[in-house]
Formats: C-alpha cells, sequence, structure tokens
C-alpha cells in the first residue's frame, strides 16, 4: 500500500522531521535506537526494524517488525513546486486470513493518522503535535468521521484492486468499527 502527501514545506524540513530522533516524537511516537544504515530503530508501544537504505534527503527503506511479523517500508520525498512530496509504500506478504478480516485498511487508517501528525507538525512549523490533544480529536465526531472515510477511502481501492465489493465491504466495516469502537465506549 502507498500513502502520499503533498506538503508545503522544504524538501530538508520534511525529510529532517522524518528522520530526526528529537523530531519524530513530536509528530509521531518517542523512537529510539540508532538511525543510521543498518541501524536498529524502535518506536514506543508500536514497530521496530533496521534501515536498510538511506538516501538522504531523498529517500529510506526499513524493516517494519510488529506483531512477530516483518513487513518494509520506503519513504521517498521528492521537490514540487511550492514544497515536498511526500511517499510511503509499506510493503507486506499478507496471509488471507488476516487480509480478509481487515483489507488494506487495517494498515491504511493507521497511516493516515500519521500522515495527519506529520501535517499537522509541519504546518505549525515544527511545534510538537499535542498527544492528548489528539487522542481526544480521535475520540470526537470529527475524529471518527477522519477515521471512517480513511476506511471507505481503503475500501475503495481494495475494490479497484479486484477484491469483490461484498467482501471488501465487510473488511471495511470491520476496520471502522476497530479504529472507532473504542472511542464510542469512552
Amino acid at each position: 500500500m502507498t500513502v502520499s502527501r503533498s506538503y508545503d514545506a522544504p524538501l530538508d524540513d520534511v525529510w529532517d522531521a522524518c528522520t530526526n530522533a528529537e523530531r519524530i516524537p513530536r509528530w509521531l511516537l518517542p523512537v529510539s535506537g540508532e538511525l543510521r544504515l543498518g541501524g536498529r530503530y524502535q518506536l514506543e508501544g508500536n514497530a521496530g526494524g533496521v534501515i536498510e537504505h538511506c538516501d538522504p534527503p531523498k529517500s529510506f527503506s526499513a524493516t517494519w517488525e510488529y506483531g512477530g511479523e516483518t513487513s518494509w517500508i520506503e519513504l521517498r520525498l521528492t521537490p514540487e513546486e511550492g514544497g515536498t512530496r511526500f511517499e510511503l509504500d509499506h510493503i507486506a506478504h499478507v496471509d488471507d486470513t488476516k487480509w480478509a478480516e481487515f483489507g488494506p485498511g487495517a494498515v491504511g487508517v493507521g497511516w493516515d493518522l500519521m500522515v495527519r501528525g506529520l501535517s499537522l507538525h509541519l504546518a505549525s512549523g515544527g511545534a510538537p503535535v499535542d498527544p492528548k490533544k489528539f487522542m481526544a480529536w480521535m475520540g470526537s465526531d470529527e475524529g471518527r468521521r477522519f477515521m471512517t472515510d480513511s476506511s471507505e477511502a481503503w475500501y475503495a481501492a481494495n475494490v479497484a484492486g479486484g477484491e469483490e465489493e461484498k467482501t471488501a465491504r465487510e473488511a471495511a466495516d470491520r476496520t471502522t468499527a476497530a479504529y472507532t469502537a473504542s472511542e464510542d465506549a469512552g
């Protein structure tokens, strides 16, 4: 799967936001480890892995190790008029059972939330995104609408990729519920 976004920020600033251990926690999660070629990183409470390729300030790739499974991410940054194009590929070998349960939205909604955090960080001139405010937003009607709309977009991508509409709909509904149900209960 691929997520992309254009930012009204210079290439070097977007690169720094995505690779600087002091900035990553301002929009994503605290990170530890060695952010260098061959280095191992760990996002607090989430994935970790090894940085396999790095071509500053254009691209890097790394393993994405989470829940006993390994997948890969590749980030590409391209200058464009007025800013920078951000493209992130997440490549995973997914078993049919897990795919059938949630489809691409299982990880797609999470990456869309991550891109929103980066957007807020860059738009504020590099100020930290307040985690409590972000979590409150996720529980708000606007946040639940964002996650539902994201899940719907991943449903459409799943159908466009050849999945049967009924199967894709059921997976998208489970994904939406997984991202919004806990907030509804609170």
